[in-house]
């Protein structure tokens, strides 16, 4: 099981609780569905430029892969550094909880953007029949 809760700074204050981060931008997009696993990179584009960020402004990346193959193109794709991109192995390495994945993707790279003292990550899914979700999240 997994949560996150989200809300206004308000809400948090009104709670007693202190937010960790928060949600900068988001982006969907389609792309060939026979292909189904290449929409992860450009919706982290579309989610940049959303936000008016480059890539020189995420310090760490996530992409929720199935396969091997799509972290491989998504690093490709926006010519990631190995160094920056799935430090904790991915979803290869961390699994895959149905239902929980976006949950579990935003809490591990909050904790290792402390972890680290560093301040903004992308996180990428992508998602059957050729979508590809992302967000980019700071500290807070």
């Amino acid at each position: 099981a997994s949560a996150v809760l989200i809300g206004s700074k308000q809400a948090g204050r009104d709670l007693g609780l202190k937010a960790r981060g928060r949600v900068v931008a988001g982006a969907i997009l389609a792309s060939d569905p026979i292909i189904m696993l290449t929409a992860p990179g450009p919706s982290a584009r579309k989610c940049l430029k959303t936000a008016g960020l480059s890539i020189k402004d995420i310090d760490l990346w996530e992409i929720n892969e199935a396969f091997a193959a799509v972290a491989l193109r998504y690093m490709r794709d926006l010519a990631l550094d190995h160094a920056v991109t799935n430090v904790n192995g991915g979803a290869i390495a961390l699994g895959h909880p149905l239902g929980a994945t976006g949950a579990m993707l935003v809490s591990t790279m909050l904790d290792e953007l402390e972890r680290r003292d560093l301040y903004r990550g992308m996180l990428s899914l992508c998602v059957g029949g050729g979508m590809g979700i992302s967000c980019i999240i700071e500290r807070a």
